[in-house]
């Protein structure tokens, strides 16, 4: 499902402030490179809309899950003032072997901490206390609400979470037969497993994240159809 038309798309990104040559060199790489992973990179409206979130809400600490090559993350720091910091989170070295060499032409090195290896590892690892003004979410669909549940708790607030492919191309509009095999629980959001029917249907997941955020009293939220959705959530 399109869920912008696609001439409305290209009125849209005609219509926003452009990506620079940096961002545009590091997309036509990441193409060129991953050919099979390219499309996981966001998109320069969606790029734009997070520097812009992330200046407006005066962010100094924050928090990526989910780095890639490193264009949300560039993104994020380029909103964000020189003494501020973003925690970027990833499991792969060569994925973010290609961020840092732009995390240095964009002159962000010093303002960006890359952490190899499992998020919600990282994450655990962190102190539980609200410090972070800011978090970005844009990894395995299946633990989005491992990573929900550390990251608010760990945000100020007031401080805002953003989710990215919440909409997932429309699929989670659908019913599967699967659906009431799964249950996100306490258990499940202590974080201490993840069941193989939760990997296996990360449109399940998906549709039970976007309920969570909805049922949770401790936030507010607004889902925006900006590509493949992102919801954009601020702790009370």
């Amino acid at each position: 499902m399109n869920i912008i038309d696609p001439a409305v798309s290209d009125y849209l990104l005609a219509h926003c402030t452009p990506a620079d040559d940096l961002l545009r060199d590091l997309a036509a790489e990441t193409k060129r490179a991953l050919p099979g992973e390219a499309e996981m990179q966001v998109s320069a409206d969606e790029g734009q809309f997070l520097t812009m979130i992330t200046r407006l809400a005066g962010a100094r600490r924050a928090i990526e899950v989910g780095t890639f090559t490193g264009y949300s993350s560039i993104c994020i720091a380029r909103g964000m003032p020189a003494d501020g910091h973003l925690l970027a989170c990833d499991v792969s070295e060569r994925w973010t072997s290609i961020a840092r060499r732009y995390w240095q032409r964009a002159g962000l090195e010093d303002r960006i901490e890359l952490r190899l290896g499992p998020a919600i590892d990282t994450l655990r690892a962190l102190p539980a206390e609200p410090a972070f003004d800011l978090a970005f979410i844009d990894a395995d669909k299946a633990s989005y609400p491992l990573y929900y549940e550390e990251l608010l708790t760990r945000l100020r607030p007031g401080g805002l979470l953003l989710l990215d492919n919440v909409l997932l191309g429309g699929r989670v509009l659908n019913r599967p037969v699967e659906q009431g095999l799964l249950r996100v629980d306490k258990a499940l959001l202590g974080g201490r497993a993840l069941s193989s029917a939760f990997q296996a249907a990360p449109r399940v997941v998906m549709r039970q994240m976007n309920e969570i955020i909805l049922g949770d009293g401790r936030v507010e939220s607004v889902m925006l159809p900006l590509r493949d959705g992102v919801t954009l959530v601020r702790k009370r």
